[in-house]
């Protein structure tokens, strides 16, 4: 504001300023004939021209706040109509998904854990039947060996016995003929000795000693 007015000072006319302005005008119109427009074109220039910078300038910060104004609004408007929502949505639909994944790996994960403790109680059931059966084979096998062992024993002790009552039967059988055979031993070598002797002198004689 000081500054155009100093240049609205300086622009006033006096009466001196008037006549030298004239003739200084008319000098230049003789010499020159383009003097009148360049006169013109530096009256004009001299009349908008200012040393300020415009955005600087506090006669433009009325203008310079409105637009402010409108702009802010009119950015405030279309971010919370346009962008705003948009984004929103978008983060809704990140949320949905990343809530919906995370609850997909969840039932996953309590599908894995049933799967694994299912899995477990399978091969404890099947670890227990197989030590079961293990247990029966071995009894099963245990009571065969033992009956077999037993029907083996058995058939031993009837083949002993019958071997004894054989052996009892053949020494008995035997012990009948050792008087005949010490006899007629006895008989042949007297005979050869002596001469014949009778027989039932030789049994006589063989018995009488064996009794002894």
């Amino acid at each position: 504001m000081v500054t155009q007015a100093f240049a609205q000072e300086a622009e006033t006319p006096t009466e001196d300023n008037a006549d030298a302005a004239i003739d200084a005008t008319h000098g230049e119109s003789l010499g020159d004939p383009t003097a009148d427009t360049h006169a013109t074109t530096q009256a004009h220039g001299g009349e908008h021209g200012s040393d300020v910078f415009p955005p600087f300038d506090p006669a433009t910060f009325p203008s310079q706040l409105l637009w402010l104004a409108i702009s802010f609004g009119a950015l405030y408007l279309l971010m919370s109509r346009l962008a705003l929502p948009r984004i929103g949505n978008v983060l809704d639909t990140r949320k949905a998904t990343i809530d919906a994944d995370l609850a997909a790996a969840e039932v996953s994960r309590q599908q894995t854990d049933a799967a694994i403790a299912a899995y477990e109680a399978a091969l404890a059931a099947a670890k227990a039947k197989a030590q079961g059966i293990a247990n029966e084979s071995r009894e099963a096998i245990q009571a065969d060996l033992a009956a077999k062992r037993a029907a083996v024993e058995a058939d031993l002790s009837d083949k002993v016995a019958q071997a004894e009552v054989r052996i009892a039967a053949t020494k008995t059988e035997a012990l009948t003929h050792v008087d005949e055979i010490a006899a007629e031993t006895a008989q042949t070598v007297v005979t050869q000795l002596i001469g014949d002797i009778p027989t039932d002198s030789v049994r006589a004689a063989v018995a009488k000693a064996s009794k002894e």
